[in-house]
């Protein structure tokens, strides 16, 4: 498959994963932030980068620098209720977003010292 059908795909395929977990997570939390916690979608970018053949090793750097980057959103995760308490949804996402990239920032220069570099 490739072309405009394999695009179409992959945009069905991935978006359809989204829906699943939006339609899941109203009707159950844990369930719908079990299966928002699994990498599905990381997964299924490496089997599409696997399916259009894309080098090894760009897969292989693929699936190494999202473990680096999902390690400083997880804070966002563990202050994201007690915010959305305090300043509402929109509030507490933008201050989420902000300590992300503050996270990452930091986790970046530390990364640096031990040859790490994630920009």
């Amino acid at each position: 498959m490739n072309g405009w059908a394999a695009l179409v795909t992959k945009y069905a395929v991935t978006a359809a994963l989204v829906v699943l977990v939006s339609e899941v997570a109203k009707r159950s939390d844990r369930l719908g932030g079990f299966i928002a916690a699994l990498p599905v979608m990381t997964v299924l970018v490496l089997v599409w980068l696997h399916i259009e053949r894309v080098p090894e090793m760009t897969i292989a750097n693929h699936a190494w620098y999202t473990f680096w980057y999902v390690l400083p959103t997880l804070p966002m995760f563990a202050l994201f209720p007690t915010l959305l308490a305090r300043f509402g949804f929109w509030g507490a996402l933008g201050a989420s977003v902000l300590m992300t990239l503050a996270c990452l920032a930091a986790l970046g220069l530390v990364l640096r010292r031990f040859g790490i570099s994630l920009w």
